[in-house]
Protein backbone atom coordinates (compact mmCIF):
# COMPACT_ATOMS: atom_id res chain seq x y z
CA UNK A 1 0.00 0.00 0.00
CA UNK A 2 1.12 3.83 -0.20
CA UNK A 3 1.29 5.82 2.85
CA UNK A 4 2.96 9.22 3.93
CA UNK A 5 6.12 8.96 6.38
CA UNK A 6 7.72 11.65 8.07
CA UNK A 7 11.32 10.29 9.21
CA UNK A 8 12.31 14.04 10.42
CA UNK A 9 10.28 16.83 11.35
CA UNK A 10 9.51 19.38 8.18
CA UNK A 11 6.74 19.27 5.74
CA UNK A 12 9.37 18.74 3.17
CA UNK A 13 10.48 15.53 4.72
CA UNK A 14 6.76 14.59 4.47
CA UNK A 15 6.76 12.13 1.31
CA UNK A 16 4.80 8.87 0.20
CA UNK A 17 6.56 5.34 0.47
CA UNK A 18 5.48 1.87 -0.31
CA UNK A 19 4.60 -0.10 2.79
CA UNK A 20 2.91 -3.60 4.33
CA UNK A 21 -0.68 -3.46 4.48
CA UNK A 22 -1.61 -4.22 8.11
CA UNK A 23 -3.33 -8.10 8.78
CA UNK A 24 -5.84 -7.16 11.10
CA UNK A 25 -5.21 -9.08 14.42
CA UNK A 26 -8.15 -11.25 16.21
CA UNK A 27 -10.01 -8.02 17.65
CA UNK A 28 -9.08 -5.54 14.62
CA UNK A 29 -11.21 -4.21 11.63
CA UNK A 30 -9.04 -3.26 8.33
CA UNK A 31 -10.24 -0.52 7.17
CA UNK A 32 -9.48 0.92 3.47
CA UNK A 33 -9.32 4.91 4.49
CA UNK A 34 -11.47 6.97 1.73
CA UNK A 35 -10.64 10.18 3.00
CA UNK A 36 -9.00 11.98 5.25
CA UNK A 37 -9.05 15.62 7.25
CA UNK A 38 -6.77 17.94 8.37
CA UNK A 39 -6.73 19.91 12.01
CA UNK A 40 -4.16 21.92 13.22
CA UNK A 41 -2.43 20.16 15.15
CA UNK A 42 -1.04 17.92 11.99
CA UNK A 43 0.76 20.50 11.34
CA UNK A 44 2.54 20.86 14.72
CA UNK A 45 3.47 17.43 14.38
CA UNK A 46 5.14 17.63 11.57
CA UNK A 47 6.73 20.78 12.39
CA UNK A 48 8.19 19.34 15.21
CA UNK A 49 6.10 22.03 17.53
CA UNK A 50 3.84 19.15 18.71
CA UNK A 51 6.65 17.35 20.47
CA UNK A 52 10.29 17.69 19.53
CA UNK A 53 10.80 14.29 21.09
CA UNK A 54 8.53 11.93 19.25
CA UNK A 55 9.91 8.94 17.90
CA UNK A 56 9.83 8.97 13.85
CA UNK A 57 9.23 7.57 11.77
CA UNK A 58 5.04 8.24 12.00
CA UNK A 59 2.31 8.67 9.40
CA UNK A 60 0.96 11.82 10.23
CA UNK A 61 -3.10 12.69 10.52
CA UNK A 62 -5.52 11.56 13.06
CA UNK A 63 -8.87 12.09 11.04
CA UNK A 64 -10.57 9.81 8.98
CA UNK A 65 -13.12 7.08 7.13
CA UNK A 66 -12.85 4.41 5.06
CA UNK A 67 -14.55 0.97 4.62
CA UNK A 68 -14.08 -2.17 6.43
CA UNK A 69 -11.72 -3.83 4.46
CA UNK A 70 -11.78 -7.29 6.57
CA UNK A 71 -12.09 -8.66 10.14
CA UNK A 72 -10.05 -10.49 12.57
CA UNK A 73 -11.53 -13.42 14.08
CA UNK A 74 -13.08 -12.43 17.05
CA UNK A 75 -15.01 -9.43 15.63
CA UNK A 76 -18.94 -9.19 16.05
CA UNK A 77 -19.49 -5.41 15.91
CA UNK A 78 -18.61 -4.87 12.17
CA UNK A 79 -18.53 -7.18 9.32
CA UNK A 80 -16.55 -6.43 5.44
CA UNK A 81 -18.22 -3.32 3.63
CA UNK A 82 -19.06 -1.41 6.69
CA UNK A 83 -18.32 2.55 6.86
CA UNK A 84 -16.62 3.36 10.39
CA UNK A 85 -14.75 6.24 11.54
CA UNK A 86 -11.50 5.46 13.57
CA UNK A 87 -11.64 7.34 17.07
CA UNK A 88 -9.34 9.79 18.09
CA UNK A 89 -8.57 9.19 21.30
CA UNK A 90 -8.24 5.15 20.58
CA UNK A 91 -8.59 3.65 24.10
CA UNK A 92 -11.42 6.30 25.19
CA UNK A 93 -14.66 4.66 25.08
CA UNK A 94 -16.85 6.27 28.19
CA UNK A 95 -16.29 8.10 31.70
CA UNK A 96 -13.11 10.37 32.43
CA UNK A 97 -10.11 10.69 30.07
CA UNK A 98 -6.99 9.00 32.00
CA UNK A 99 -3.71 8.86 31.39
CA UNK A 100 -3.48 6.15 29.15
CA UNK A 101 -6.29 6.76 27.32
CA UNK A 102 -4.36 10.21 26.22
CA UNK A 103 -1.83 8.59 25.23
CA UNK A 104 -3.72 6.65 22.39
CA UNK A 105 -5.02 9.48 20.32
CA UNK A 106 -4.14 8.65 16.67
CA UNK A 107 -1.07 9.86 14.81
CA UNK A 108 0.80 11.44 17.36
CA UNK A 109 3.60 8.96 17.40
CA UNK A 110 5.18 5.93 15.54
CA UNK A 111 3.51 3.65 18.55
CA UNK A 112 -0.06 5.39 16.89
CA UNK A 113 0.63 6.23 12.75
CA UNK A 114 -2.28 8.28 11.82
CA UNK A 115 -4.71 7.90 8.31
CA UNK A 116 -2.58 9.42 6.01
CA UNK A 117 -2.18 5.66 4.34
CA UNK A 118 -4.87 3.20 2.16
CA UNK A 119 -5.07 0.53 5.15
CA UNK A 120 -4.83 0.90 8.58
CA UNK A 121 -5.94 -1.68 11.46
CA UNK A 122 -7.80 -0.63 14.45
CA UNK A 123 -9.45 -2.46 17.62
CA UNK A 124 -12.96 -3.20 16.69
CA UNK A 125 -13.76 -0.99 20.35
CA UNK A 126 -11.52 2.14 18.70
CA UNK A 127 -14.13 2.45 15.40
CA UNK A 128 -17.58 4.34 15.20
CA UNK A 129 -20.25 3.46 12.47
CA UNK A 130 -21.12 6.24 9.47
CA UNK A 131 -24.32 7.84 9.39
CA UNK A 132 -25.46 6.88 6.22
CA UNK A 133 -26.41 10.62 5.27
CA UNK A 134 -22.38 11.31 5.36
CA UNK A 135 -20.07 10.66 2.52
CA UNK A 136 -16.67 9.53 3.32
CA UNK A 137 -14.88 13.14 3.15
CA UNK A 138 -17.81 14.48 6.02
CA UNK A 139 -17.07 11.52 8.18
CA UNK A 140 -13.67 12.26 8.05
CA UNK A 141 -13.70 16.26 9.74
CA UNK A 142 -15.79 14.55 12.69
CA UNK A 143 -13.46 12.30 15.11
CA UNK A 144 -11.47 15.21 16.57
CA UNK A 145 -13.07 18.05 15.14
CA UNK A 146 -16.49 18.14 15.28
CA UNK A 147 -16.79 16.01 18.54
CA UNK A 148 -14.04 18.45 20.42
CA UNK A 149 -16.72 21.28 19.68
CA UNK A 150 -19.73 19.16 21.06
CA UNK A 151 -17.89 18.01 24.32
CA UNK A 152 -16.88 21.94 24.57
CA UNK A 153 -20.67 22.83 24.21
CA UNK A 154 -22.57 20.07 25.24
CA UNK A 155 -20.89 17.01 27.66
CA UNK A 156 -18.88 19.75 29.16
CA UNK A 157 -20.33 23.34 28.64
CA UNK A 158 -24.21 21.74 28.99
CA UNK A 159 -25.35 24.26 26.47
CA UNK A 160 -28.84 25.33 26.85
CA UNK A 161 -31.53 26.84 24.92
CA UNK A 162 -31.25 31.00 25.10
CA UNK A 163 -27.66 31.51 26.28
CA UNK A 164 -25.08 32.81 24.24
CA UNK A 165 -22.02 31.18 22.80
CA UNK A 166 -18.72 32.97 21.20
CA UNK A 167 -16.80 31.26 18.58
CA UNK A 168 -13.63 32.48 17.33
CA UNK A 169 -12.56 32.21 13.40
CA UNK A 170 -13.21 29.75 10.72
CA UNK A 171 -11.42 26.61 11.33
CA UNK A 172 -12.72 23.55 11.80
CA UNK A 173 -13.79 23.29 15.55
CA UNK A 174 -15.25 26.83 15.60
CA UNK A 175 -17.42 26.30 12.59
CA UNK A 176 -18.92 23.39 14.27
CA UNK A 177 -19.25 24.98 17.31
CA UNK A 178 -21.77 27.36 15.45
CA UNK A 179 -23.48 24.90 14.34
CA UNK A 180 -23.73 23.02 17.43
CA UNK A 181 -25.04 25.83 19.22
CA UNK A 182 -27.50 26.69 17.18
CA UNK A 183 -28.82 22.89 17.07
CA UNK A 184 -29.60 24.01 20.67
CA UNK A 185 -31.25 27.08 20.47
CA UNK A 186 -28.16 29.37 21.59
CA UNK A 187 -27.35 32.74 20.84
CA UNK A 188 -24.49 32.94 18.56
CA UNK A 189 -21.56 35.56 18.01
CA UNK A 190 -18.75 34.58 15.91
CA UNK A 191 -15.27 36.33 15.18
CA UNK A 192 -13.68 36.32 11.85
CA UNK A 193 -10.85 38.48 9.89
CA UNK A 194 -12.79 39.26 6.71
CA UNK A 195 -16.48 40.58 5.81
CA UNK A 196 -16.74 37.76 3.60
CA UNK A 197 -15.87 34.93 5.98
CA UNK A 198 -18.92 37.01 7.96
CA UNK A 199 -21.36 36.75 5.07
CA UNK A 200 -20.51 32.92 5.36
CA UNK A 201 -20.96 33.08 9.50
CA UNK A 202 -23.91 34.87 9.18
CA UNK A 203 -25.73 32.52 6.39
CA UNK A 204 -24.52 29.19 8.66
CA UNK A 205 -26.76 30.66 11.44
CA UNK A 206 -24.33 32.96 13.50
CA UNK A 207 -26.43 35.80 15.20
CA UNK A 208 -23.81 38.09 15.42
CA UNK A 209 -20.56 38.68 13.73
CA UNK A 210 -17.56 40.99 14.11
CA UNK A 211 -14.21 41.43 11.93
CA UNK A 212 -11.39 41.47 14.43
CA UNK A 213 -9.01 43.03 11.82
CA UNK A 214 -11.13 46.06 11.96
CA UNK A 215 -12.47 45.54 15.47
CA UNK A 216 -9.58 44.89 17.21
CA UNK A 217 -10.72 45.47 20.37
CA UNK A 218 -13.49 42.84 19.67
CA UNK A 219 -14.32 41.98 23.71
CA UNK A 220 -15.60 45.63 24.00
CA UNK A 221 -17.88 44.76 21.34
CA UNK A 222 -19.01 41.42 22.56
CA UNK A 223 -19.98 43.05 25.50
CA UNK A 224 -21.84 45.63 23.11
CA UNK A 225 -23.77 42.76 21.91
CA UNK A 226 -24.79 41.50 25.13
CA UNK A 227 -25.95 44.41 27.58
CA UNK A 228 -22.49 44.74 29.44
CA UNK A 229 -23.18 41.37 30.68
CA UNK A 230 -20.71 39.06 28.11
CA UNK A 231 -21.10 35.68 27.03
CA UNK A 232 -22.33 32.25 28.56
CA UNK A 233 -19.63 30.34 26.60
CA UNK A 234 -16.32 30.85 24.27
CA UNK A 235 -15.08 28.15 22.33
CA UNK A 236 -11.58 29.11 22.97
CA UNK A 237 -9.03 27.95 20.12
CA UNK A 238 -6.55 31.12 19.98
CA UNK A 239 -4.27 30.76 22.70
CA UNK A 240 -1.98 33.87 23.84
CA UNK A 241 -3.37 36.10 21.48
CA UNK A 242 -7.04 35.61 22.19
CA UNK A 243 -7.23 34.28 25.90
CA UNK A 244 -7.34 37.55 27.62
CA UNK A 245 -10.05 38.96 25.42
CA UNK A 246 -12.12 35.50 25.70
CA UNK A 247 -11.88 36.16 29.21
CA UNK A 248 -12.97 39.80 29.34
CA UNK A 249 -15.79 38.59 26.88
CA UNK A 250 -17.60 35.76 29.13
CA UNK A 251 -19.94 36.78 31.80
CA UNK A 252 -19.71 36.50 35.71
CA UNK A 253 -19.85 32.26 36.05
CA UNK A 254 -19.40 31.87 32.60
CA UNK A 255 -17.51 29.35 31.04
CA UNK A 256 -14.60 29.71 28.73
CA UNK A 257 -13.61 25.68 26.43
CA UNK A 258 -9.57 25.95 26.21
CA UNK A 259 -9.16 24.00 23.01
CA UNK A 260 -6.52 24.85 21.30
CA UNK A 261 -3.32 27.61 20.85
CA UNK A 262 -3.41 28.72 17.53
CA UNK A 263 -0.72 31.96 18.90
CA UNK A 264 1.14 29.79 21.47
CA UNK A 265 0.78 29.35 25.11
CA UNK A 266 0.14 32.47 27.24
CA UNK A 267 0.36 34.01 30.76
CA UNK A 268 -2.66 35.09 31.89
CA UNK A 269 -4.09 37.09 34.75
CA UNK A 270 -6.32 34.76 37.35
CA UNK A 271 -7.52 37.54 38.91
CA UNK A 272 -10.59 38.11 36.71
CA UNK A 273 -10.74 34.38 36.64
CA UNK A 274 -11.64 33.53 39.91
CA UNK A 275 -13.00 37.37 40.96
CA UNK A 276 -15.93 36.66 38.58
CA UNK A 277 -16.17 32.96 38.84
CA UNK A 278 -15.54 32.14 35.42
CA UNK A 279 -14.98 27.92 34.53
CA UNK A 280 -12.05 27.39 32.48
CA UNK A 281 -11.93 23.83 31.10
CA UNK A 282 -9.60 22.36 29.11
CA UNK A 283 -10.76 19.76 26.45
CA UNK A 284 -9.35 16.98 24.81
CA UNK A 285 -11.62 15.84 22.13
CA UNK A 286 -13.90 13.46 23.47
CA UNK A 287 -14.72 9.37 24.40
CA UNK A 288 -16.34 6.92 22.16
CA UNK A 289 -19.51 7.76 23.98
CA UNK A 290 -19.72 11.33 23.14
CA UNK A 291 -19.31 10.67 19.85
CA UNK A 292 -22.23 8.49 20.11
CA UNK A 293 -24.33 11.21 21.46
CA UNK A 294 -22.97 13.33 18.66
CA UNK A 295 -23.84 10.87 16.25
CA UNK A 296 -27.29 10.36 17.09
CA UNK A 297 -28.15 14.02 17.28
CA UNK A 298 -26.49 15.03 13.84
CA UNK A 299 -28.33 11.95 12.14
CA UNK A 300 -31.71 13.54 13.64
CA UNK A 301 -31.63 16.48 12.01
CA UNK A 302 -29.26 15.17 8.87
CA UNK A 303 -26.60 17.86 9.89
CA UNK A 304 -23.74 18.29 7.12
CA UNK A 305 -19.94 19.63 8.15
CA UNK A 306 -19.03 22.31 5.70
CA UNK A 307 -16.20 21.80 3.94
CA UNK A 308 -13.57 24.19 2.16
CA UNK A 309 -11.60 22.09 -0.11
CA UNK A 310 -11.03 18.85 -0.87
CA UNK A 311 -7.29 17.71 -2.35
CA UNK A 312 -6.13 14.09 -4.01
CA UNK A 313 -4.38 12.22 -1.92
CA UNK A 314 -1.24 12.78 -4.03
CA UNK A 315 -1.56 16.24 -3.35
CA UNK A 316 -1.55 15.85 0.55
CA UNK A 317 1.64 18.48 1.23
CA UNK A 318 -0.32 21.41 -0.97
CA UNK A 319 -3.34 20.37 1.40
CA UNK A 320 -0.86 21.23 4.32
CA UNK A 321 0.29 24.35 2.61
CA UNK A 322 -3.16 25.59 2.24
CA UNK A 323 -4.01 24.82 6.35
CA UNK A 324 -0.50 26.67 6.94
CA UNK A 325 -2.16 30.07 5.46
CA UNK A 326 -5.18 30.44 7.52
CA UNK A 327 -7.75 30.52 4.35
CA UNK A 328 -9.75 27.92 4.76
CA UNK A 329 -13.57 28.19 5.90
CA UNK A 330 -14.67 24.98 7.81
CA UNK A 331 -12.82 21.70 7.20
CA UNK A 332 -10.04 20.74 4.54
CA UNK A 333 -10.41 17.15 3.20
CA UNK A 334 -8.10 14.62 1.31
CA UNK A 335 -9.83 12.17 -0.80
CA UNK A 336 -8.14 8.73 -1.29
Amino acid sequence: MKAYELDKFGLENLRIVEAERPVPGDDEVLVKIQAASLNFRDLMIISGKYNPRMKLPVVPLSDGAGEVAAVGANVTAFKVGDRVMPLFVQKWFDGKLDKAASQSSLGGDARSNGVLREYAAFNERSVIGIPDHLSYAEAATLPCTALTAWNALVDSGNVKAGETVLTLGTGGVSIFAVQIAKLFGARVIATTSSDEKAAKLKALGADETINYRSTPDWEAKVLELTDDIGVDHVVEVGGAATIEKSIASVRMGGSIALIGSLSGGATINTVPIFMRSIRLQGIFVGSKAMFGRMLDEFTRVKMRPVIDRRFDFKAACDALRYMERGEHFGKIVIEF
